[in-house]
């Protein structure tokens, strides 16, 4: 079973989580539904299943980044063109009316890649049939993101020491500091794109045969009220008046 880790002030809580296939649909479901040409009527909905999975799962920081984020949006992008109607904010209004489905759509893939390791993820792929292609990609790039994160604050503290970052770093020495940035991530990527290679290939990800999961991914009945409340959320963005349209 998918247990899920939740940080407390008395420790850390573990309970039942929602299964890689049920979060997987979930992503696809929402981003489709939001990137859809009559998307922005889900925005709403989309953002209340993402700020609700970061409560559960522990991440208030992002529970309370990702509305401030949209209210932003909704004020670039609805309200400065009413009250100031220029062709300036006419192109930030069309550039936030499409920024805000990708916000709420990267919301409800953090929960996806904050709360599943690459094993989980590759058991629940082969328990759902999916091409061997597809699967190792996903757990490569699952595995790879946050060795990304780590290097780019590593290169953004040597660069901190050189007095390169920040507005005034960057406005002083703009060249210098995307190249002081870029050279540094593309060299530790290669290397870790290295690393991550001969580790798969000590796991055997590239074998043929069927590998045995210590933890056999299962639908319980988290995913099942998870499935029951999107769908309800959905329809109720379906049939409710569309605050975005």
């Amino acid at each position: 079973m998918n247990l899920l880790e939740v940080r407390t002030p008395a420790g850390i809580i573990r309970s039942p989580g929602l299964d890689p296939r049920t979060k997987i649909l979930l992503v696809v479901l929402v981003s489709t539904a939001v990137t859809s040409p009559g998307g922005l009527r889900f925005v709403p909905a989309a953002l209340l299943i993402a700020v609700g999975l970061a409560l559960w799962e522990g991440a208030r920081h992002r529970a309370l980044v990702l509305p401030i984020t949209v209210a932003a949006m909704w004020v670039l992008g609805w309200l400065l063109p009413l009250w100031w109607p220029n062709p300036v904010t006419a192109i930030v209004s069309l550039v936030c009316t499409y920024l805000i489905r990708f916000v709420v759509a990267i919301g409800v893939g953090a929960h996806l890649i904050a709360t599943t390791s690459p094993t989980e993820l590759a058991a629940a792929l082969r328990a759902a049939k999916a091409p061997r292609a597809i699967s190792v990609t996903l757990a490569v790039m699952l595995r790879f993101f946050p060795v990304v994160v780590a290097e780019s604050a590593a290169v953004r503290d040597a660069m901190r020491l050189r007095g390169l970052t920040g507005a005034g770093g960057f406005l002083r020495h703009p060249v210098l500091s995307l190249e002081r940035f870029a050279v540094p991530m593309i060299a530790s990527s290669l290397r870790a794109s290295e690393d991550l290679s001969a580790s798969a290939i000590l796991r055997g990800l590239g074998s043929h045969r069927t590998p045995t999961a210590m933890h056999p991914p299962r639908l319980g009945r988290t995913d099942l009220v998870m499935t029951l409340l999107t769908a309800g959320v959905a329809t109720a963005a379906v049939l409710l008046p569309a605050p975005l349209a």
